[in-house]
């Protein structure tokens, strides 16, 4: 049976308001204590990040009550269409618990294994960066173009770090490397965010090593559809990296990360 056609700016308008009441939700519930750790025991989750998961998804099926899901928190479901919906309640949890900003709602949507619209929420700063494939990106309605950086020098660099203890040294074993030939580094503890960072020029480029289908899904969307380079793991970039650029940079980054040895 052929699978209806689906339209990716409707998607990505849902994922939109979904995204948007489940900041302001997240805002009343800021600096609530972790009671659960996961990879390791800097890797926390709490209470609210499950409460959002199904905030997110109770407030998706009651408009599409066939589309499949997959939560960070553990949702699951098949669906009996093409479109599955990938969710990260809560990206930055730790910042989160701390009451620190860099913390945000990423909510994509799929169809037949290809993310064509999404949405996240940087909650603190007021703002929902959102795209639909072949539509292009936006902040809060404005659309949003990478930097036009062309020097690897000048460029400000985002990226994060594992919560494996052997990984983060080796990480940060590669930034003396890649610190003396850039601008300089930041790292905000939200994949998703910085990845709508080098969509709206707050950043010129991120990278990070091992990230979830849900850290990621929306906001490479979002980067990819402002004109960044971009690439995720399985898609013709280095192995297990997710990479976002600035055209004029993308290239001397990917040799910067290389002779860096980032892995």
């Amino acid at each position: 049976m052929t699978e209806p056609l689906v339209d990716a700016v409707a998607l990505r308008d849902l994922a939109h308001a979904v995204a948007l009441e489940t900041g302001h939700f997240l805002l009343e519930q800021v600096g609530a204590a972790a009671d659960a750790t996961k990879s390791s025991r800097t890797d926390l989750v709490t209470a609210v990040d499950r409460a959002a998961e199904r905030r997110i998804h109770d407030a998706i099926v009651a408009v599409r009550p066939d589309d499949g899901f997959k939560g960070e928190e553990g949702t699951s479901i098949r669906g009996t269409n093409n479109v599955r919906w990938i969710i990260d309640p809560i990206d930055g949890t730790v910042n989160f618990v701390h009451r620190h900003p860099g913390f945000g709602v990423s909510i994509a949507a799929e169809v037949d294994g290809t993310v064509v619209a999404g949405a996240v929420a940087d909650p603190v700063h007021g703002q929902v960066f959102d795209a639909a494939l072949g539509h292009g990106a936006r902040c809060n309605g404005s659309t949003l173009a990478a930097p036009a950086t062309a020097d690897l020098t000048m460029a400000l660099v985002a990226t994060g770090f594992s919560y494996d203890a052997a990984r983060r040294e080796r990480q940060a074993q590669a930034l003396v490397h890649i610190l003396p030939r850039i601008a300089d580094i930041r790292r905000m503890g939200s994949a998703a965010l910085d990845l709508c960072g080098v969509a709206s020029g707050r950043v010129d480029a991120y990278w990070e090593l091992a990230l979830n289908e849900w850290d990621l899904a929306a906001g490479a969307l979002v980067a990819a559809e402002a004109g960044a380079v971009v690439y995720v793991p399985g898609a013709g970039g280095p192995d297990g990296l997710t990479i976002a650029a600035a055209p004029g940079i993308a290239d001397a980054f990917l040799a910067l990360l290389g002779e860096a040895g980032v892995r």
